[in-house]
């Protein structure tokens, strides 16, 4: 009988302590979810210069997050159901999770080491179809005003293009309708590209980190979900005995 007592105790504690992973899973899937949604919206006139990628890997972390969350819904159900078969399915689901999460974060890593080798052919091709391309000349005027640079090496470079180009407005430290942009005084002359890719390294640096860090909170979970699917197995068998 006491044997009994201490098996439904520890079946107890164990489904507290699933059902806390589970709300926390929950949690990490809404904070995936947003950081995916919101590094692709507050890098996207980055990415979108860039023709190596588009921004897939935040998107397929936004997706993950997505799944994970809903994911933990339904687990709190084979929580409380109890059912052995369903808890080392979710265990299972875990570890698949946990690979996706360290693929997520390789793929950024991945992304980021090839944005530094082709941005600066990138940049070069979208200055030289400035004010022809709306699209593109959009996002170098987004750059240049918010990193406070000009040009891809320097200020320089829009005259050095064939044919050579006026130094763009967003260029300008002051007010446009107060800046003359062939006064150097009056613009930033830094070029964009290490500002650039300083930026990007570091906030897609921030997202990988995070993915791969939390690699190992799932195993925290099929540990959980193995533990009470054998607790309950052997409760059962007890029960029969």
């Amino acid at each position: 009988m006491s044997k009994r007592l201490e098996t439904v105790a520890t079946m107890t504690c164990m489904k507290t302590l699933l059902m806390l992973f589970n709300f926390i899973f929950w949690a990490s899937g809404i904070l995936m979810l947003c950081i995916g949604i919101w590094m692709r919206i507050l890098l996207r006139d980055y990415m979108n210069m860039s023709m190596q990628g588009s921004g897939a890997a935040l998107l397929a972390l936004a997706s993950l997050g997505a799944v994970v969350a809903v994911a933990a819904v339904l687990a709190c159900c084979c929580t409380t159901r109890g059912h052995p078969a369903l808890l080392y399915l979710y265990g299972a689901f875990l570890a698949v999770v946990a690979l996706l999460e360290l693929g997520a974060g390789a793929s950024i890593y991945a992304y980021r080491t090839n944005l530094n080798e082709g941005f600066d052919q990138d940049l070069n091709e979208s200055m030289a179809v400035y004010g022809q391309d709306n699209s593109k000349s959009s996002h170098i005027d987004f750059i240049q005003s918010n990193l406070h640079c000009c040009g891809n090496r320097g200020y320089a470079d829009w005259l050095n293009l064939d044919p050579p180009k006026n130094v763009p407005l967003s260029c300008c430290k002051m007010p446009e309708k107060k800046c003359d942009s062939q006064d150097t005084e009056q613009i930033y002359i830094e070029g964009c590209y290490n500002r650039v890719l300083d930026f990007m390294n570091n906030n897609f640096g921030l997202v990988a980190g995070t993915a791969i860090g939390v690699v190992f909170f799932p195993l925290v979970g099929i540990f959980l979900a193995c533990c009470l699917a054998s607790n309950i197995n052997k409760a059962e068998y007890e029960q029969v005995a």
